[in-house]
């Protein structure tokens, strides 16, 4: 741990992004408006295939660590109205396509997605169905509050033909979850994975946090057993990013409560050493999986991508995003919805597209994309053979500078074009990723490294 103290320290300090895309989204603009992102979905290809996203940004507690588009609705109705946003927002968008898409993957994220009720989803679903063709073996997936979860809503998850859910966890140490304001049982959260698997949804998705006010590597350890427990296919362990400037929840935090960037780096490995001892494969920067799991078939074939949702086997042309702050990616580009939900529920009404800010993508972009995506997903890329399939006369001469001295301090291999994240550096992927990212704004805010 001593040698790699002057790495963490730096890194930590670096607050570099997650790159779930390039750029990422603080180098979105508002010149990519609701105008642009109009033409360029009537641009697709028609045979094209698509992911869709939908964002409920609503939770009924707000856990103080939280980092997401959320808030308190102040009323059932705020709920309501909301949905009908939705469903405007799914026959505008539909309605500006050139066909009746095939979609290959649908996420619901938050916030708290299951809020809206089973009738409001099944209302949602029938639009959905109704505008894209769902092809067979598409995964439909929502991100779940177990404290939340009813038998009803369960229920409708199924019928509606949901085949994964990801359950937000993040620790079972009750000091921690004081702490965070966030109380829940071991005991619920088994709960609704048998109400899950009751209901047909078989896929579970497990999200724990390390680096928690208060939190130990004897409690995360402890927390990854109670989670083995429960059998998931898929286990994401995310760093805490405490950037109360930002988000106003965490200033009701202890910053003194937190661990240190070496306290924080031991907690990942002990979670990973769990997981790992279990029978679980390390999925890039901070996924598990079981050996059987699509998303280990993808990273042992080299097809492993990441997107806004984190490590996915969808290779979709273009994701739609649907909702306050959710996010698209075309072709040409990224969009992105306003995250003022009055906005956001104007612009539905009035049959406009809520698009604010966006991205259009130049070649560079694309390369330097396949590059980061690459690395976090395999920790290994061949720049030749990247850059053969974007601009093959681009030679990386900066970035190869900047890796030699990375090489020098051990924290990865090059052979000729070759670089490769050496295995005990994995947790300092994206500081490798960072070399390629030379749209980073140093003066934005991201979530810690490490």
């Amino acid at each position: 741990m001593a040698a790699l103290s002057p790495l963490l320290q730096g890194t930590a300090a670096e607050r570099l992004p997650r790159y779930t895309s390039y750029p990422t989204a603080p180098n979105f603009t508002p010149a990519i408006d609701n105008v642009v992102a109009r033409d360029w979905l009537r641009a697709l290809d028609p045979s094209a295939t698509a992911s869709l996203y939908f964002h409920v940004p609503y939770c009924r507690a707000l856990c103080w660590y939280c980092g997401c588009h959320t808030k308190i609705p102040s009323d059932d109705a705020a709920i309501s109205h909301y949905v009908d946003a939705l469903l405007a927002e799914i026959d505008l968008v539909a309605a500006l396509l050139p066909a009746r898409l095939g979609v290959t993957h649908l996420h619901w994220g938050g916030g708290t997605p299951t809020i809206i009720g089973p009738s409001a989803m099944h209302r949602l679903y029938e639009a959905i169905f109704r505008n894209f063709l769902i092809e067979a073996g598409a995964e439909i997936a929502i991100e779940i509050d177990p404290r939340m979860l009813t038998s009803e809503m369960a229920m409708a998850l199924g019928t509606c033909g949901f085949t994964r859910a990801s359950l937000g966890v993040q620790t079972f140490d009750p000091v921690v979850q004081h702490a965070i304001h966030r109380i829940q049982s071991a005991d619920a959260t088994e709960a609704a994975v048998r109400r899950l698997r009751s209901a047909g949804i078989r896929a579970i998705n497990f999200d724990l946090i390390y680096g928690l006010p208060h939190q130990t590597v004897a409690s995360c350890v402890k927390t990854a057993e109670r989670v083995l427990a429960l059998a998931p296919d898929r286990v994401a362990v995310f760093g805490y990013a405490h950037v109360p400037a930002v988000k106003a929840n965490q200033r009701h935090i202890d910053q003194t409560a937190l661990p240190d960037a070496a306290m924080r780096f031991a907690q990942a490995e002990a979670i990973a050493e769990t997981f790992v001892a279990a029978g679980y494969r390390r999925i890039g920067l901070d996924h598990f999986a079981k050996s059987d799991d699509p998303l280990t078939h993808a990273l042992d074939a080299g097809t492993l991508h990441r997107n806004f949702q984190g490590y996915t086997i969808d290779r979709a042309d273009a994701l739609l995003g649907f909702g306050a702050s959710a996010i698209g990616r075309l072709p040409q580009g990224y969009v992105q919805n306003t995250p003022r939900i009055a906005a956001y529920r104007e612009a539905a009404a009035a049959g406009r597209l809520a698009v604010a800010r966006g991205y259009a993508l130049t070649a560079e972009d694309r390369l330097r994309a396949a590059v980061i995506e690459r690395l976090m997903c395999d920790l290994t890329v061949d720049l030749q053979a990247v850059a053969a399939m974007h601009l093959p006369s681009f030679d990386f001469t900066r970035e190869r500078a900047h890796l030699a001295e990375l090489a020098s301090d051990g924290l990865l291999e090059i052979d000729g074009a070759r670089v490769t994240v050496r295995a005990a550096m994995r947790p300092f992927v994206r500081r490798i990723a960072a070399v390629f990212d030379i749209a980073r704004n140093a003066g934005t805010t991201h979530a810690p490294a490490v």
